[in-house]
Order: structure tokens, then C-alpha cells, then sequence
């Protein structure tokens, strides 16, 4: 059954939003003031599949990629800029506004740069034995087969079709596989989940593919298959070697601005606790005019951390401390003789840890976040043990999606 729906405005995941007599529904690849033809999506009263477009909206754009409305990795490349940017800053200011916050947010940053330095491509048998390898479709483990995405970077050339080697040759079958691919300063970084074990015949097939591709490292699972170079990337000036399957912002402008930003806001204190350090994104930047105590649950990440710094001359010591924050945080007492803090946490945020900012009597703290519903739950806690947000920037790195990340900073 086909229903004629308006589009009201666009919600937090980047779908658009009609009213109806039953509630809100959602319509992906839609604008605010559209009038657009839909259907019932199978399993989901409140989403409708988007058949035709009855009245445009005048901001509506042409998309710049084919697979856009079917691959599910983009939302919104069919806005005018302005709009787009604007709706982004506003999933800050209201998040904010739900936790009653008051603070200043700055104008959104564009950090997307040349582009996505990291992918993770899924390859599975389909239908009559045909492989599909691409990125998940909108809400769905449907597999959009890709031959290009216009939103990598170009050190990703050349690695879709590199995907789909991998795959025929570990003759994927009907359950997915996961091809993770980085892009570093040395070439592609790959890790591959779900093949299951390798044999001496496949391992040999992969170091082949690392030959003739010019892959930097294969890895399944983490585990080593073959390295013809070890895949590092620069952070300040360390160049980091980084473990299998390493998280990594998303563009290296990104990781360059958010990194600005924190510096910018931090000035010169003596000393600085980087919580949820990873690799070291912010330590090696700050070490460089202080002392770090960089803390993370990421063994592999803290090593590459440590080797980079006693590789790099012009550091101030960095001390790095194994911990889960979720569970341990630091406490009040530990960070009695710290200047400042630095957090970044994951999208689940830092409640355990910002509790024990709150009690302490750490003068700044500088908060990195991906996601602003988090962000704001963790800055309730700060303002509520005595801190004031004085700043809030928004900033892009993931283009035409949902996710923004944000750098915030805190004062006693």
C-alpha cells in the first residue's frame, strides 16, 4: 500500500521525519518540505521505503556517488552544504539542550580532507554462488556490492578490487567476511575476520596478493600472515607503528584538527593525563611541551605508543599505564598532582571516569567525543562536581553521515 507523506525535518540518524496519525515515520534520503510516495518497510511500523519524490525540496543536490540510497554508509549527500552543516552543529547544541546545558558552540570544523583513511568491507556468496563484496545497505546486512566510493582517501586506491581478490581466494562462503583495510604511510593495512583458519596453500595465496597489490601487512584476526612492511602512520612527529586492526580517527585531517583543538585549549601545563590514549594521537602531540601519562586497555596500542615516543626525539617523557577506564577509572586521588586531563572515550562515553574528574581537583579537562548524546551525559557530570564549559566545537571528518565529533573544554 502506497502512502503520500510530508517531510517535516530531518532526525538525528539523518533520515527524514513525517508526522502521521500513528507517530513519526522515517524516510531515508528525504528533506524537510518534501512530499514524497512510500511504502511499508516489511517489519517496521515506523520506517517506510522511499518509492518517488511528488515535490522536491529546492535544496535537494545530485549525489555524488552511484550506490548512494542503497549502500547505507552515506545519508545525506543529496543536501545542500548549508543545511547539512547546520542540521551537524545542531545534533551538538541538542544534545546540550536536552541536559539543560547551557555552553558555546562553535561554528562546525570540516575535517574530512582527501577523504576516509579506514574501511571495513564485507564479502559473502549470495544468491546462485555469486560473491558480493561492499559495504552493509541502510539498517540491513544486505551486502551493496562497490566498485568505487568517492569518499576515501587516495590511500585507499586500488583497495576494493584488492577486497574482492582476498576474497575469491579465501573463497568466501555464504557467512560474511570482513575485510578491514587502513590506509598508512607505507601502504595498505588489511585484518580479515571471519575466514576461519588458513592453510599453508592460503597463506601463500594471500602473500601473493600482498606482492602484487604492494599491501603493506595481511592479518587474520590480528594474527600475522604475511608483512612486507611494517604500516605506520604519523602523529605529530612520531611516526607509530600500528598494531593489527588499530583504531584510527577516520581522516588524517580529522585526526590533525581534533589534535589542534586539544592542544589550542590545553595551552602549556606541566603535566597531562591522556585517558583512552590508544596509539597515541594526543600524547606524542603533547608531549612536546609536557609530561603524558598516557592510559588505555589496549596493550598493543600503548606498545606502538612507547616505541614511537622513544623513536622521536624532542619528547617530554610519556608514562603509559595498561587500565580498563570503564572499570578502573582514575581516581580523584590519583590525579591529585595532574594539570589537566584529556579524554577520549569510545561512543558508549566516559560516566565512570567523569565521575571521578568531578571529584577531583583537576583544574582543566578537555573532553573528545563521538557521540553528542555521551558527550553531554559526561559534561552534566562535570558541571554538576564544579566544572563550566567554556567551549564546544563540532567537528566533520565523517562526511555525509550522522556521526560528528566534538572536542569540549572544562574549568575549575
Amino acid at each position: 500500500m502506497t502512502e503520500r507523506l510530508v517531510v517535516a525535518h530531518i532526525g538525528h540518524r539523518g533520515d527524514g521525519i513525517a508526522d502521521t496519525a500513528e507517530g513519526p515515520v522515517y524516510i531515508p534520503c528525504t528533506l524537510p518540505g518534501e512530499t514524497v510516495e512510500t511504502e511499508p518497510f516489511p517489519g517496521h511500523p515506523d520506517r517506510r521505503l522511499l518509492l518517488r519524490i511528488v515535490e522536491p525540496s529546492p535544496d535537494r543536490i545530485a549525489p555524488i556517488c552511484p550506490h548512494f540510497g542503497t549502500c547505507g554508509g552515506c545519508a545525506l549527500q543529496h543536501w545542500a552544504e548549508p543545511h547539512y552543516r547546520a542540521w551537524k552543529r545542531d545534533l551538538v547544541v541538542s544534545a546540550l539542550d536536552n541536559l539543560h546545558i547551557e555552553a558555546p558552540v562553535g561554528e562546525l570544523i570540516d575535517a574530512h580532507g582527501e577523504g576516509r583513511r579506514r574501511m571495513v568491507l564485507h564479502a559473502r556468496r549470495g544468491s546462485k554462488d555469486v560473491l558480493e563484496v561492499g559495504f552493509s545497505a541502510l539498517r540491513s546486512h544486505i551486502i551493496v556490492p562497490i566498485d568505487r566510493c568517492p569518499v576515501l582517501a587516495p590511500g585507499l586506491e586500488g583497495a576494493i578490487p584488492i577486497a574482492w581478490t582476498i576474497a575469491e581466494t579465501l573463497r568466501t562462503t555464504e557467512k560474511p567476511l570482513d575485510i578491514q583495510m587502513t590506509a598508512t604511510d607505507t601502504g595498505l593495512d588489511i585484518d580479515v575476520r571471519g575466514s576461519g583458519a588458513l592453510n599453508a596453500r592460503t597463506t601463500a595465496a594471500l602473500a601473493r596478493v600482498a606482492e602484487s597489490g604492494g599491501i603493506a601487512r595481511i592479518t587474520r584476526h590480528g594474527e600475522l600472515v604475511t608483512q612486507r612492511r611494517v604500516p605506520t602512520v604519523q602523529m605529530g612527529r612520531a611516526s607509530v607503528p600500528i598494531p593489527p586492526g588499530s583504531f584510527l580517527q577516520a581522516t588524517a585531517r580529522g585526526e590533525a584538527v581534533l589534535g589542534a583543538l586539544v592542544a589550542e585549549h590545553l595551552g602549556r601545563p606541566a603535566t597531562v593525563a591522556d585517558l583512552f590514549s590508544g596509539a597515541g594521537p594526543f600524547a606524542l602531540r603533547l608531549a612536546e611541551r609536557a609530561r603524558i601519562l598516557a592510559v588505555d586497555n589496549d596493550e598493543l596500542a600503548l606498545d606502538a605508543l612507547s616505541r614511537a615516543a622513544r623513536a622521536t626525539s624532542g619528547l617530554k617523557p610519556i608514562e603509559t599505564q595498561r587500565r580498563d577506564l570503564f572499570r578502573r577509572p582514575l581516581m580523584a586521588q590519583e590525579l591529585k598532582k595532574t594539570d589537566a586531563v584529556v579524554f577520549d572515550p569510545p561512543r558508549d562515553g566516559a560516566q565512570a571516569q567523569a565521575r571521578e574528574l568531578a571529584k577531583s581537583n583537576v583544574p582543566l579537562a578537555i573532553a573528545v567525543s563521538c557521540n553528542a548524546a555521551t558527550f553531554a551525559r559526561d559534561a552534566r557530570i562535570l558541571i554538576d562536581g564544579g566544572y563550566r564549559l567554556s567551549a564546544v566545537t563540532p567537528v566533520d571528518q565523517f562526511r555525509y553521515t550522522a556521526h560528528v565529533e566534538i572536542v569540549a573544554k572544562f574549568m575549575r
